[in-house]
C-alpha cells in the first residue's frame, strides 16, 4: 500500500493562515471594515481561525460566518439533490464592507462564482475579495485568489484533501486520485 502524500500539517496550515492574516492587515491598511464568510464546509472554520489571527494582529474583532452556495451552484440538475448549509451573516451584514470569501481548494473557480452571487443577494459590498487554503490550478472561470496558503498544482486527476480539527480530529493536506 503506498502512503499517502501529505502536502501541508498541521504546523505549515497554522502557518500559512497566520501569512495570509497579515497579508489581509498589510493589504486593506488594518481590517476595521472586513467581514470573512466561510463556503461550507471546511471554509467555515478556516474563517474563523483567520479571524482569531486577524484580531491577534490588529486588535480588531473581525466578523466571521458562513454562506451556502447551494442553491447558486451551475450544476445542481447534473448532480443528486443536496442539504443545505446554513448562511449565518454577522449582524454587521455586508454592506459597504470589504467581504472575504475563505475556502479550503480553489479548483475551477465555480464555487467562488457561485458564492460571489449569493454575497450579492444578501447585499452591495465595496469589494469582495478570495482568502484559500489551496490553489491547485485548473481554473475554468476567470478568478483568482487574493491570499493563497500554498499554491499546489495537481494533475487533473489528482484530488487535494483538507482535513481540519474542528471536523477530521487533525489538521493536513494530502493529495488523492480522484473518485470519478
Amino acid at each position: 500500500m503506498t502512503a499517502v502524500p501529505v502536502v501541508l500539517d498541521a504546523s505549515d496550515i497554522s502557518r500559512a493562515l497566520t501569512r495570509i492574516a497579515h497579508e489581509i492587515v498589510e493589504r486593506n491598511k488594518g481590517c476595521a471594515n472586513v467581514v470573512l464568510l466561510g463556503i461550507p464546509t471546511r471554509g467555515v472554520p478556516l474563517a474563523k481561525r483567520i479571524a482569531q489571527r486577524l484580531q491577534d494582529i490588529d486588535g480588531t474583532q473581525v466578523p466571521s460566518g458562513s454562506i451556502d452556495i447551494t442553491m447558486y451552484r451551475d450544476d445542481l440538475r447534473l448532480k443528486p439533490a443536496r442539504a443545505l448549509s446554513i448562511t449565518e451573516v454577522p449582524v454587521e451584514g455586508v454592506d459597504d464592507k470589504l467581504v472575504i470569501l475563505v475556502d479550503d481548494v480553489l479548483f475551477s473557480g465555480r464555487t467562488i462564482r457561485a458564492a460571489m452571487d449569493a454575497v450579492s443577494d444578501l447585499g452591495r459590498p465595496q469589494a469582495i475579495q478570495l482568502a484559500t487554503l489551496v490553489d491547485r490550478g485548473h481554473r475554468e472561470l476567470p478568478i483568482r485568489a487574493d491570499y493563497v496558503g500554498k499554491n499546489l498544482p495537481t494533475a487533473f486527476d489528482e484530488a487535494v484533501h483538507v482535513h481540519l480539527s474542528e471536523l477530521d480530529g487533525e489538521d493536513s493536506v494530502v493529495l488523492g486520485r480522484d473518485r470519478s
